[in-house]
């Protein structure tokens, strides 16, 4: 291991245990940018963010009173015998942005907030002080769709079946079976003839059946609150975070409700005084509507000395907007709509500003989304914040960051299990030259194919608009691998997710977020685990029941979760490993019986390649082949699904619909989390599928595969009102060979041309 200068310019980590680390030892320079490779699995981020920035945090907290840590998430220490020389952590990672309706990109980076004071200054008509222009505030928002700029409307055919009394199932809600208590209110509460077909109601018995607000009435002996259809489904459903309902409820939701611009703001959210207050012609909505770039200019060109301060920090954030590459953006978008790596961008930009030194900033593949053109303007900024004396930590695949790396850490030598050890550490010639995993990686190229697959016929999308599009028409060839790209926010989600998502034959594969609790792991998702409990249940003359924690076998002490959550009051809570069942999550009982000498919870500790290797049965080896396809077997069988990157809950789903019969298959940057050697492995399997004769679609900025499609689909020129058009359609070879698109520079450089 490299010696690393005077001992407190280094972050000292030794005997890190965190997840699959092996006793990990090792000295990380300080005020310099360190990045940390190794293949999915590795231990990079259990290093990275499990030790070192979990550490950083749990230390500042107890800076704290016990009074105000009760209000902070609970950290427990990390499993590592010694840390020294930590300074303040800053995690800037992909977890998306509060779904909530009323968090823009302008609320997020404090832009709206020096627009405000702005137009509350400079504005004429004045409309009063900076709160009459927030759309979050009574004296701001639009009075009739307060503040929100949409306003929803209910089909009402989408919750009843006119044809049919309410005694006959008339409601046709999710969950509203005749007799459920919601449903029985109706047909007891006197209002109408519960035996009346709804399209003999009079005009009244509608209202309260659909509109009546809170009514109290007497149903039997029981006083009870009467709440029309209509209000009580806006209640339950619509007052909620749309991603935070069940799929079934979801899908109802999108059938029964339209929202359109609210008629009184124009879907600007705010009332007609902060609309009339103006500052060279446009309104503060106006400038929020406004692409990022376009605004940048015009802050540029106010001259106004009396807000010199102000006006000087709104035009820093705007061009680090338009520096990071997201001038394309505009400050009225909602944040819930971002992607991981725009919200990670976003994040960043409140540090470019920041006065702080000295301060350890933690980065999760901020390349993540980035077209290669960009890759290098977030590569200025990573440096840039380096040059300021502070420590830069990076987790990162892409070649190009791990260029400008002063000094890299590479783990591995494998992943789960056979990964936890640091292979290397040094510089990124040493790293070239040590014969690690990564280091024969780095420069490796995937090539051109010589003989590309013929389409067996065309998808069309015509005319399409979905946001930046300009009346876009493309022929999408069937039975084929068709990679689109193009600059970040050049188009390419609108154009396939827009056009193709609702198909019933299209299987969409994205990163988003996997519902479950932390009860959910990669067995009870992919229901791998019914195999095994059946095999279980066959070996021991048992029900399969038992071999559930959710279910019969579960613990009772801890109820099948394995850990104990302590609630210290005023003190942080503490979870500990059950003491009845030593975090095996099942009963004594359960694990007396055994498959082949394992019981199940030494079962579910294995990773996906080990139980290959164990289970014979047919059903649980073909779930288990698939995760393997997919590079998932590092994978624990009980690791919750909590803990999983974005690309692995890809990578999950992937598998899952890879037992599906589908003929048409759309990825979202299948790369991300992908280790350079892994990505071989990726291109095998979309060939795979290919070669079976399905369609598939891939969302990638990943040179490696551009080079290897059938087609390319490449969106641009630029971002935002600058892309928006399809700048080049052909093969890989026609992209490098002929094209003038930013696309194709950088394929051009990649495969030596």
């Amino acid at each position: 291991m490299n010696a690393v200068a005077d001992s407190h310019d280094v972050i000292e980590v030794r005997g890190a245990r965190e997840n699959n680390l092996r006793d990990v030892s090792v000295d990380i320079p300080k005020r310099r940018l360190t990045v940390f490779t190794g293949v999915s699995g590795s231990g990079k981020s259990s290093l990275v963010f499990g030790t070192i920035a979990a550490e950083s945090q749990r230390l500042i907290n107890e800076t704290y009173t016990a009074f105000v840590q009760s209000f902070m998430p609970a950290l427990g220490r990390p499993d590592v015998d010694s840390l020294r020389n930590l300074s303040a952590a800053i995690v800037v990672d992909q977890e998306r942005m509060g779904a909530n309706a009323r968090s823009t990109v302008g609320t997020a980076t404090d832009a709206h907030t020096m627009l405000r004071i702005l137009f509350s200054r400079l504005g004429t008509p004045h409309a009063g002080t900076s709160g009459a222009f927030s759309f979050n505030l009574p004296e701001g928002m639009c009075p009739r769709c307060e503040g929100l700029g949409r306003v929803s409307t209910i089909d009402v055919d989408q919750l009843v079946d006119r044809s049919k009394s309410l005694n006959e199932g008339a409601i046709t809600v999710p969950g509203f079976s005749v007799d459920h208590w919601y449903v029985q209110t109706y047909v007891n509460s006197g209002l109408y003839d519960p035996d009346t077909k709804l399209a003999d109601f009079t005009p009244e018995q509608w209202d309260a059946l659909l509109h009546r607000q809170n009514t109290k009435i007497r149903v039997g002996r029981t006083n009870v609150t009467y709440e029309g259809l209509a209000v009580k489904v806006e209640r339950l459903y619509l007052g909620k975070d749309r991603e935070a309902l069940q799929p079934h409820i979801r899908a109802f939701v999108d059938r029964a409700v339209t929202f359109a611009p609210c008629p009184e703001c124009a879907g600007a959210r705010l009332n007609a005084a902060a609309l009339a207050s103006r500052i060279d012609g446009v309104n503060i909505a106006d400038c929020s509507a406004m692409q990022i770039s376009d605004l940048a200019d015009w802050a540029a060109k106010l001259d106004e000395p009396s807000v010199a301060p102000i006006l000087a920090a709104l035009r820093q954030t705007l061009d680090s907007l338009v520096e990071i590459g997201l001038g394309y953006l505009s400050l009225d978008r909602q944040s819930g709509t971002l992607s991981g790596g725009e919200a990670q961008r976003v994040k960043m930009v409140r540090h470019l500003g920041s006065a702080l030194t000295d301060v350890t900033y933690v980065f999760d593949e901020p390349t993540v989304g980035l077209h290669p053109h960009d890759i290098q303007r977030m590569n200025d900024l990573l440096l840039r914040l380096r040059d300021k004396g502070n420590t830069v930590l990076v987790v990162e695949h892409k070649p190009e960051t791990i260029a400008i790396a002063d000094h890299v850490v590479d783990l591995g030598p494998g992943a789960g299990a056979a990964g936890g050890r640091v292979c290397f550490t040094g510089d990124v010639a040493g790293l070239r030259a040590s014969g690690t995993l990564t280091g024969r990686h780095l420069d490796h190229r995937a090539r051109l194919k010589d003989q590309v697959r013929t389409p067996t016929g065309v998808l069309p999308i015509t005319g399409a608009n979905l946001h930046n599009l300009r009346d876009v028409s493309v022929d999408i060839p069937l039975g084929v691998l068709t990679v689109v790209t193009g600059v970040a926010g050049s188009g390419k989600s609108s154009l396939i997710h827009g056009s193709l998502d609702h198909r019933p034959d299209v299987v969409v594969v994205d990163q988003s977020p996997i519902r479950g609790s932390r009860r959910s792991n990669p067995a009870t998702y992919t229901g791998l685990l019914d195999p095994i409990r059946a095999a279980f249940a066959r070996a021991n003359g048992v029900k399969a029941a038992l071999f559930s924690a959710n279910s019969e076998g579960a613990c009772p002490h801890c109820k099948g979760i394995g850990l104990v959550y302590t609630d210290l009051a005023m003190m942080a809570g503490v979870a500990s490993p059950c003491e009845e069942c030593g975090g095996k999550r099942f009963t004594a009982q359960v694990l007396t019986h055994k498959l082949r000498g394992k019981d199940i919870s030494e079962v579910l500790a294995m990773s996906v390649d080990q139980a290959r290797e164990f289970f014979t049965e047919k059903q649980a080896r073909a779930v288990l082949d698939r995760l393997a396809d997919v590079g998932l077997g590092y994978l624990g069988l009980g690791q919750p699904l909590t803990t999983l990157s974005g690309g692995e809950r890809q990578r999950l789903k992937l598998a899952i619909h890879m037992a599906e019969k589908s003929s048409t298959y759309v990825l979202d940057e299948p790369t991300t989390g992908l280790h350079l050697a892994d990505v071989d492995q990726l291109l095998a399997l979309l060939d795979r599928l290919a070669d079976q004769g399905n369609t598939v679609i891939v969302i990638e900025h990943h040179q490696a595969v551009m080079a290897h499609a059938d087609w390319v689909i490449d969106l641009g020129p630029g971002a935002g009102h600058d892309g928006g058009r399809v700048v080049f359609t052909g093969t890989p070879r026609q992209l490098v060979d002929s094209a003038d698109t930013l696309t194709a520079h950088h394929l051009r450089a990649y495969v030596g041309r």
